[in-house]
């Protein structure tokens, strides 16, 4: 029988960062062709209006995080909140006029949270760092 020792198999790591990679290679792409659909959408209607721009952060915002991920090997866990919070703020953009007051308020809370998580994450990764990453088996 065989045990499986501390030791990690390079190949199966190596196997694992390509397909990463690769994953992270499709979103962006898809992400830079979803731009382009809406640049494209926005010329044919000739007017931008303030929902396509929100939807252009967003993309710039994922791009941002792969751009990240690429460079430090890590994802950057305040980025999908960012873009948490501008998709609610665009929902609501583009639904006020059939939204109810509650349900704007319950949108209201929910940036509220997300934002206070963004503060809280960054609070622990100032005052409250993690010791760096041993890779020696503890």
């Amino acid at each position: 029988m065989r045990t499986m020792s501390n030791k990690h198999n390079p190949h199966v790591l190596r196997a694992l960062e390509i397909f990463e990679w690769v994953g992270l290679l499709v979103i962006s792409i898809a992400t830079v062709v979803a731009i382009g659909q809406e640049a494209w959408q926005m010329l044919i209607a000739r007017q931008v209006l303030v929902q396509d721009i929100l939807l252009l952060f967003i993309y710039l915002e994922i791009l941002t995080m792969v751009g990240m991920y690429f460079k430090s090997g890590k994802l950057p866990l305040r980025y999908p909140i960012y873009i948490a919070i501008v998709a609610i703020a665009r929902y609501v953009i583009i639904g006020m006029k059939q939204l109810d007051g509650w349900t704007i308020l319950a949108f209201a809370a929910a940036i509220l949270v997300l934002a206070l998580a963004v503060v809280t994450i960054r609070y622990g990764q100032v005052k409250l760092p993690y010791p760096e990453y041993r890779d020696d088996g503890e």
